[in-house]
This record gives structure tokens, sequence and C-alpha cells, in this order.
């Protein structure tokens, strides 16, 4: 599928044009809207996300910032909602009743790792979790009875990957349906549609938005799937509100030029900690010494702007580069315009176990580096002054 351009972006598609003739969308700050006195007001009131019913259903800032999302994955439809979590959720909830099986990744995001875990479990659903570095293994936890194979890649904080064409083609042969969360690698660098993925999952707080001032998320894919979810978010209600949408859309008009520059500035950025003394690993897939080089050259057009990397003197080492680095800001999250550095072990993973994070492999020696679009030369220089001499 052929994604969005900037042209695109500026211009998009949408079903009927928004009312009014300015040329930045208004923002349309309502909760409910007139309807027809005819037939025409059931029509509307029974549609799936209907534009301008009840903003818990949809509203027009959503349709704006859903007719880009979608053009941007290449897929038939786009659901908004209020964070990359409810995306997550409404998307397995639709697919997924008492008695399925779910086959997923024993790294994801944190919140997903709860709900597959814990709350999934609840409901009757069985869940398995195996390597996602390991093909062979994922498809052999594929069976009859499964109807979802959700996976999340490059993963966070390691940043490792999944072929998703191969998962792709072993969930196919058993019916179930592949879901996949791309928010590091966004659609700039990886379309998971073109893979054989039937719905992918974001957080739109992230690069799409690219501000840090939304909290958001999106369900793109076939028209029929989007729809499944859209009826869970109906009732489960978690919506994005028009301003956030209103915020989101002017964010995704420059979306492909930040990413352009946050693949280009965390790749200098990896090479320039691979080669530092105090450095004893970076993960990152656009490094020709990731174990999973190849796949990102085959899966991945650009390696996005998060890295992580390890300190060769441990946790007291990872703590001083915290506490020395002046441009970069301690902060959860990603994908603005700043560069945030994060420590997984005590933020990312603040709600997991001990025994979870070891299994997650996350190191107490380990930073994350969620690249912005400072100066390359300047996230260098602030790094090289925190790091150990």
């Amino acid at each position: 599928m052929t994604r969005a351009s900037m042209t695109d972006l500026i211009h998009p598609a949408l079903d009927a044009p928004l009312p009014g003739a300015s040329v930045a969308p208004p923002i349309f700050q309502a909760s409910t809207y007139e309807l027809p006195r005819d037939a025409r007001a059931a029509e509307i009131a029974a549609a799936v996300a209907p534009s301008a019913c009840y903003t818990r259903y949809g509203s027009p800032n959503a349709k704006l910032a859903e007719a880009m999302l979608r053009d941007l994955d290449g897929a038939e439809a786009a659901l908004l909602v209020g964070s990359g979590m409810a995306a997550v959720t409404v998307a397995l909830l639709s697919r997924v009743r008492a008695g399925d099986h779910v086959v997923a990744q024993t790294t994801h995001y944190t919140g997903a790792l709860t709900l597959l875990t814990e709350q999934l479990p609840r409901y009757g659903v069985r869940v398995t979790l195996v390597e996602q570095t390991d093909p062979a293994a994922l498809t052999a936890a594929i069976g009859p009875g499964t109807a979802v194979v959700y996976t999340e890649t490059p993963s966070n904080p390691l940043l490792a990957l999944t072929d998703l064409a191969a998962v792709a083609e072993a969930a196919h042969r058993h019916g179930a349906v592949v879901i996949t969360d791309n928010t590091f690698a966004t659609p700039y660098n990886t379309t998971p549609l073109d893979l054989g993925v039937d719905l992918v999952v974001q957080s739109a707080t992230k690069y799409l938005n690219g501000h840090s001032d939304v909290t958001a998320g999106v369900v793109t894919g076939r028209a029929d799937l989007v729809a499944e979810a859209w009826e869970v978010a109906r009732v489960q209600g978690p919506v994005c509100h028009p301003f956030e949408a209103w915020l989101l859309a002017r964010g995704l008009r420059t979306f492909p030029l930040r990413m352009a520059r946050h693949n280009a500035s965390a790749q200098a950025v990896a090479e320039f900690l691979a080669q530092h003394p105090a450095v004893s690993a970076v993960h990152y897939p656009g490094l020709p010494d990731h174990p999973q080089h190849d796949l990102a050259r085959r899966q991945m057009r650009g390696f996005g702007g998060v890295l992580s990397f390890e300190l060769r003197d441990g946790l007291a080492a990872a703590t001083g580069v915290l506490r020395a680095a002046r441009l970069t800001r301690t902060a959860v999250s990603f994908g603005g315009i700043e560069t945030l550095i994060t420590h997984p072990a005590s933020l990312i993973f603040a709600h997991q176990s001990p025994e979870q994070i070891e299994a997650a492999g996350i190191s107490p020696a380990l930073l994350r580096l969620a690249v912005g679009l400072e100066e390359p030369a300047d996230i260098i220089a602030d790094l090289a002054q925190a790091l150990p001499a």
C-alpha cells in the first residue's frame, strides 16, 4: 500500500469536508450535535463512528485525524481513542472471548503486559508468552484455538524485533488475527499491514503527535475489524476529545519531517555510544552489530528515534549519567521534540515485580534515550560530558 505523503497529510482525503472556510481546521468543542428531524437522525445514530452525533461516538476533529492516520498506515479505516493503552485494549477485546487463546511476546510495554498476563485471564482468555526473536517458537505456539497473535516491534526498551511476515503467515494458517503495536517504528519506518498484519495499534501520544502535549491512541486496519474495535470503544468509552484530536492532526502535518530527523539523529547518537568506553552495550536496530540488523533492514525503512544503552560500571554509573545530563531531560514517554532519558528498571517497569523485570532482561545499568530534534552534535556533547571518563 502507498503511505501518505506530506501533501496527503496537508490535504487529507475526507468523506465530507469540515464545515467552514478556515484554512486551519477549527476545534469542534461540543459533546453533542443537533440532528435532522427525519429518518436521517436514526441513520446517523446507528452508523459506525458518526462524526456529528455524540462525541463518545466520534467528532469532526477525530474524523480528520483518523483520515490522516488511516492513510499513513495504508489502511481501510482508523479509530482514534484516548490513549495508546486504550487502542491496545479495544483491539484485543474486540477479537477475544472466554475460552480463546492469545499468543504474545515475553516483552511488551508494561501496560500491555499487565493486560495480557493478569486481566485477560480473568475473562477466561488463555495467554502464551513467547520470545519474540524466535520465529519458530512463535509459530509453534499458534494453534487451532488461537484467536489473536499480539506483537510489538521494536520492543520497549531493548529494541528487539519481531518478524511480522513470518508471524502473520503462521497466524493466518490457523485463522488467527495479528495485532501489532507499531509505536516505536511508526508508519514512517514500518507499515505492518503490508507485511500481513491485520490490525495496527499505536500510541499517538508519541511520534504521531510529536510535541509531548497529547494523550491519544489509534487502531488501523481493515474496515470491518476497526468497526468491531469501535463497538468496544463505544461501550468502554475511551474518548479522544476534540481538542486533543485537533492537536494530533496539527502534529501529523509535520510527522514525516520530524521522523526523518529522529532517525538520523538517533543513528548518530547510537554510533557515538557504541564506541564509548563507559558503555558496554547499545540496543539500536540501525547498528550493524544489532543481532537482528538484517531483519530490521528488510522490515524497516528507518530505525526510529529511541535507543537504549548499558553502562559498564552498573547502576551507580547509570545514576551518575542521569544526574549529570543537562540538555537531556529525565521523563517517561518519547517521541516529542525534546530528548528524554529514562531509567527503565525504576520508571518504565515501576509496576512490575523484580522477577518480571529480570525476565524482561532489564538491567539496572540500562538507560533508554529518546532522541529529540535538537542538533545531534549538542545531544552527543551532553552525553559525552555526562558519561564516566
